[in-house]
């Protein structure tokens, strides 16, 4: 599923394509056709993510109304600007924005999210209501985060995934920003200090602006990278240099160990047995 860099990034494509821009509104397989109709001819006014959320804002007879996006782990959002003409559409695109005018013919084409939906305004404030705060967001308050952790027992690694604590945050961040910071991800929430959970947060809002500058999740320091370490770039599909994501059974590149793996909420969790090591509370010592 993206993680939250990806849907800012979509969010500021959509917003330099076709913000302040009179955009064609249409559903080719006809599953959001009702909703496109409305909107057919309107101005797009621009876009913004809140955690794994897009909300594509339209004024829609001097109202704002939202299509708000929910990607899922197969949705894919392709955003063409400068184009010669409007292709057909390819495949089951279920939302195409488009425009044509003396700018440049844009266009976008939304295939295979879980959600997309019309709301107003109360709506979208309520679907944002109900997340955690995003370390992309200028108005997110980590101390939201903070309350609900320093009083959960879940492992710090199953709070990080979870929306109404962190949003926007998928499992690389949550692998990587925990060995960073040298913390188990078995560790109990409450166990944290609250130094520890800003300087995890204050991580995050670097690593995530990153990924939305670069289009990748890079992790690893300076000192790190191959060309420090003088061993060949990481072979992955995502295309990025990590400490401890998808390298199960590879050695540390801090520390040499194999990293490890498991499962934990059903998700796939990596991290270094040695760099970080069992959280043992000094009561039981």
């Amino acid at each position: 599923m993206p993680e939250g860099h990806t849907l800012r990034r979509l969010a500021d494509a959509l917003t330099d394509a076709f913000a302040g821009r009179v955009v064609g509104v249409s559903s080719p397989n006809g599953r959001f056709a009702a909703d496109a109709e409305q909107l057919d001819g309107t101005l797009l006014v621009g876009a913004d993510s809140a955690g794994k959320h897009l909300f594509v804002e339209l004024d829609h007879l001097g109202v704002a109304r939202f299509v708000h996006i929910h990607l899922g782990l197969i949705g894919k959002l392709d955003i063409v600007t400068g184009a010669d003409e409007l292709p057909p559409p390819v495949g089951e695109v279920r939302l195409r924005l488009a425009a044509r005018d003396a700018r440049d013919t844009s266009y976008a084409d939304l295939r295979g999210a879980i959600v997309v939906d019309l709301v107003g305004a109360a709506r979208r404030d309520e679907v944002i209501a109900r997340l955690g705060p995003d370390p992309l967001r200028p108005d997110a308050q980590p101390e939201r985060a903070w309350a609900r952790i320093s009083r959960s027992s879940r492992p710090i690694g199953d709070l990080l995934l979870d929306q109404q604590v962190t949003a926007g945050v998928g499992n690389i961040y949550r692998c990587e920003v925990l060995f960073r910071h040298r913390i188990h991800p078995l560790r109990p929430g409450r166990t944290l200090r609250r130094g520890q959970w800003q300087a995890i947060w204050d991580d995050l809002v670097v690593l995530m602006a990153e990924g939305v500058r670069t289009g990748r999740i890079d992790t690893v320091r300076p000192e790190h990278t191959p060309e420090a370490m003088g061993r060949p770039p990481r072979q992955d599909r995502h295309g990025s240099e990590v400490y401890v994501y998808r390298r199960t059974g590879q050695p540390c590149l801090v520390c040499g160990k194999a990293v490890r793996s498991d499962v934990l909420a059903g998700r796939n969790l990596f991290w270094c047995g040695h760099c970080q090591r069992v959280y043992r509370s000094r009561a039981l010592q």
